[in-house]
């Protein structure tokens, strides 16, 4: 079923002749940003718009795009479905990490990850490692920024660097939070520096591939799972895609952005597990096939404080609570 079908395509393309246009804005620092699309991609593609991309790259000689959601999700809907279908070879990619999130990844309880653990944070490095090694699939040189938090001490930073370097991957400190461009201004030499390696960029999987296949590839090589595990009925839903022409869209897979699994529980890099496909759709406007894995919501969340409950104006116009 299309909007065709109802003949509304004709007064949705009305409500979205603007809404087409890239938005333009820019930081505090006067640098552009295309502010257009990218929905999250725990459970959906999590890329701006192919549009807004390309109008970049007319217009500067780097351009830097975001797909959330770790290498695991973003990164490879990035890489295998938006560079598929706008023909895009990426120059270089950045894993962004944190030290509170490989400390957590590392069995660290959420209200003690504000103290040094070189321990844990050690233990917990088994996740970047493994998004770093996602990324090398496909062909395209790696840089790691460390986003950091005042909480984070030089020694927890120092030990992420170190153990990037072990792997052949150049990482730097990133402070751009705090200091606007002059904290990033390492890490954008290395992503220079990458930019200019040469790039041998593939996909993971050709378009011929039945659709369960590519299913199975992704959970297997990107999230590192044994198997996938499908009942009757959605397996006949697959072959059912196929037949009305379906079969060459990439895949969409929704899951959790808490684990390599489909498991939120299970940290770190997890081994020895299965991932549940619940069901499969198609999105045959947007070009894939969607696959919905475990018990994830296919809703955005918010966090319980959202920012949006901290911004406000007074009478004179002045805005509180952005940063």
């Amino acid at each position: 079923m299309t909007a065709a079908h109802l003949k509304t395509h004709g007064a949705m393309a009305v409500l979205l002749k603007d809404a087409m246009k890239p938005n333009l804005v820019q930081t505090l620092e006067g640098n552009p940003a295309l502010v257009h699309g990218g929905p999250f991609a725990n459970i959906a593609h999590g890329c701006n718009s192919v549009l807004a991309t390309k109008f970049a790259l007319k217009l500067a000689e780097y351009t830097v795009t975001e797909a959330g959601f770790g290498a695991d999700l973003g990164a490879q809907k990035f890489l295998d479905i938006k560079c598929r279908q706008a023909g895009l070879q990426p120059d270089a990619a950045v894993v962004v990490a944190t030290v509170r999130a490989l400390k957590y990844h590392g069995g660290v309880d959420l209200k003690e990850l504000t103290t040094p653990n070189l321990s844990a944070l050690d233990a917990g490095f088994g996740n970047l490692h493994k998004h770093v090694e996602n990324l090398k699939l496909y062909g395209v040189p790696v840089v790691v920024a460390v986003n950091s938090f005042p909480t984070d001490t030089d020694e927890e930073v120092d030990l992420i660097v170190q153990k990037c370097a072990e792997l052949g991957v150049k990482a730097a400190r990133a402070d751009h939070w705090a200091k606007g461009g002059a904290g990033a201004e390492d890490l954008a030499r290395l992503v220079v520096e990458a930019a200019e390696e040469k790039s041998s960029f593939q996909f993971l999987y050709p378009d011929e591939m039945p659709l369960l296949k590519k299913v199975e590839t992704i959970a297997t090589k990107i999230y590192g799972a044994d198997r996938i595990t499908v009942d009757k009925k959605t397996s006949e839903k697959f072959g059912h895609l196929e037949k009305l022409g379906f079969g060459n869209l990439p895949i969409c897979i929704a899951k959790t952005q808490y684990s390599l699994s489909a498991d939120p529980s299970l940290r770190c890099r997890p081994s020895g597990f299965d991932v549940p496909i619940r069901d499969v759709k198609v999105s045959a406007g947007a070009g894939f096939v969607v696959v919905l894995t475990g018990e994830v919501m296919t809703m955005p969340g918010l966090s319980k404080s959202p920012a949006a409950e901290r911004i406000d104006i007074d009478k004179d116009g002045q805005i509180t609570g952005l940063f």
